[in-house]
């Protein structure tokens, strides 16, 4: 699905109202448990797979080959993996069990947000946010539970580290977007490489010997080059700027050295 269409189904859902709250809850005493979690197509962000393939103590490559469908984006030609789900009936999630996720403490950002929809716009240097909310039929989750606003569910979820990976990513869509050529086989490939596979991406930056190209202080290439979660944050930072370096010459988080 391209943006447009992506934005096009968003935008024809109900709209939080700014400090609007909702009602809802999930968990195995709701009567549709699990049901929501089978027959999806769940696009995964390179924060998302950073995550997961961390959880489940994987190489990125690995964990792309045995749980993703490679797609992507016809607008701008980045990649888009999606989730596969197992065969069989009911088309499961790959990582669900009758007790839940069983990847939970790293489940993907569109998981989390769940029954929200995130709409967002490019608004200057930050992104103007827009909430809908998705009532599916057999979801009684509606039922009962607390309520939230759509802020509040965020922060309950744990979607701040998601949301401002995506944004960023977002953010460099958007600019290859607007150049009306999407990338080419070339660009899209490193794309994956930099961006989905960071174990891979910090082996490419010792034997390509990017620290020596271009301006990144001590602090910052040390932080990149951990082998942990923060680390794969900061390498994910670093593979956007490297990204936007590559594709438009210039960044102006990142310059030559």
């Amino acid at each position: 699905m391209n943006h447009d269409a992506s934005r096009e189904m968003l935008e024809s859902l109900p709209e939080l109202a700014p400090g609007e709250k909702f009602c809802f809850d999930c968990g195995p005493e709701v009567p549709c448990f699990n049901q929501c979690c089978a027959e999806l197509t769940l696009p995964l962000t390179p924060y998302d797979v950073a995550r997961l393939r961390r959880q489940l103590g994987m190489g990125s490559e690995e964990f792309l080959r045995a749980f993703t469908t490679m797609r992507s984006f016809p607008d701008t030609g980045f990649p888009l993996p999606l989730l596969r789900m197992l065969d069989g009936p009911g088309e499961p999630c790959p990582f669900v069990s009758p007790a839940g996720c069983s990847v939970y403490e790293d489940r993907p950002g569109a998981c989390r947000c769940y029954p929200l929809g995130r709409g967002t716009r490019l608004e200057g240097a930050g992104v103007d946010e827009r909430f809908f909310l998705v009532r599916e039929p057999h979801c009684h989750g509606f039922d009962k539970g607390c309520e939230r606003t759509a802020a509040e569910w965020f922060e309950n979820q744990g979607l701040a580290p998601y949301n401002q990976a995506n944004d960023r990513y977002m953010r460099l869509m958007a600019l290859v977007r607007g150049t009306g050529k999407p990338l080419e086989a070339k660009l899209a490939t490193m794309a994956i490489l930099c961006l989905y596979q960071l174990d891979k991406f910090r082996q490419l930056i010792t034997n390509m010997g990017i620290f020596g190209r271009v301006d990144v202080d001590a602090a910052r290439q040390a932080a990149i080059m951990e082998d942990s979660p923060e680390g794969d944050a900061a390498a994910l930072d670093f593979g956007l700027d490297w990204m936007e370096l590559v594709i438009f010459g210039e960044c102006p988080n990142l310059h030559r050295a």
